[in-house]
């Protein structure tokens, strides 16, 4: 049975702000009096991540994704609950534990601007105190992976968008991190380079074993590396389970589409289910799943049918659904 490594137990985080009034009066009012109100960016959430897991750590803007990382990161302090890394309290920020972490944000640097990359890795070399020996084997292998031989004596300010998120990637590798956060790590990449990273954090993920927790808004991100996902909205876990299984539990309709031998009216459809898409001889239904064997039978007998296909909804549309009825 696999370690567990990462445990939260009702953690919330909440931020006091106060409101103001627009203009010159409003701030002179301010200095004399404030009116406070509490943002609840994590609310009470528990859950727990065994070694070597992946998990994909989803939802809206403002749900307190990013939040909850820089708690398990150590980088803010809980109002209420505990955290648990590696037998670690994370915010005590000791150096045994940020030794075997890493935090990596798609729309953060730490590699130096005007330096080449390799300076910034042999900077991070020193901090994190790993051996020579250890450095050119992590080095070699983390270059080999993400093809960048050719770019590590090239200044930081010089490299494409996608070279400088690679040299990124293993600057915060390079002391092999038992924990990995992964923060939108393709945002802003093109759908090619996004690809390449997804095939390196699997190819890592498998080769090292290392826990990883990631958040993305890119849905396919999410699809190929995790088979795990906690959903969180407004603060709050909606849920926590396996990415397969979230169809099933929270949408209880199946696609019916059907292209027509002809043009067809789109009364003629509707009134076998709910109407997705319509395009005269291509019509798309939502259907409850189990209803579709009567409904296809149906459609078949009654319409000029020429083609049919019948699937589950498409995963950010699930989600999408997920955060509508948490609404």
């Amino acid at each position: 049975m696999a370690e567990t490594i990462i445990s939260v137990q009702s953690l919330s985080k909440f931020f006091k702000q106060y409101k103001k009034q627009p203009g010159l009066l409003g701030s002179i009012k301010s200095l004399f009096k404030r009116e406070y109100f509490t943002i609840k960016a994590v609310d009470n959430i528990s859950f727990e991540v065994e070694e070597g897991e992946f998990v994909g750590f989803i939802g809206p803007n403002g749900a307190g994704k990013t939040t909850t990382l820089k708690c398990l990161s150590g980088l803010l302090f809980p109002t209420a609950g505990k955290v648990s890394v590696m037998g670690y309290t994370p915010f005590d920020r000791k150096k045994e534990f940020l030794k075997q972490i890493s935090l990596v944000m798609g729309q953060k640097n730490q590699l130096w601007w005007d330096l080449p990359a390799m300076d910034s890795f042999l900077l991070n070399k020193e901090i994190y105190e790993v051996s020579k020996e250890q450095f050119d084997k992590v080095i070699d292998e983390l270059v080999e992976m993400l093809d960048l031989k050719d770019v590590l004596n090239v200044q930081v300010r010089k490299l494409s968008l996608g070279q400088r998120m690679k040299c990124e990637l293993v600057a915060a590798l390079l002391h092999s991190p038992r924990v990995l956060f992964l923060d939108e790590p393709t945002i802003g990449l093109d759908v090619t380079m996004q690809k390449r990273l997804r095939d390196f954090f699997k190819e890592f993920n498998g080769k090292f074993k290392t826990t990883v927790i990631l958040t993305s808004h890119y849905m396919d991100d999410v699809r190929e590396l995790c088979k795990r996902v906690i959903i969180i909205d407004k603060g709050k876990i909606i849920y926590d389970g396996e990415l397969d299984s979230i169809v099933k539990q929270y949408v209880k309709d199946k696609y019916i589409t059907m292209r027509f031998l002809k043009e067809i009216d789109k009364v003629d459809v509707t009134k076998f289910g709910k109407l997705v898409k319509f395009e005269g001889d291509v019509a798309t239904i939502s259907v409850a799943r189990e209803d579709v064997p009567n409904v296809s039978a149906k459609m078949l007998e009654e319409l000029p049918v020429d083609d049919v296909d019948i699937k589950e909804m498409d995963l950010d549309d699930v989600v999408r659904e997920i955060f509508e009825k948490n609404r």
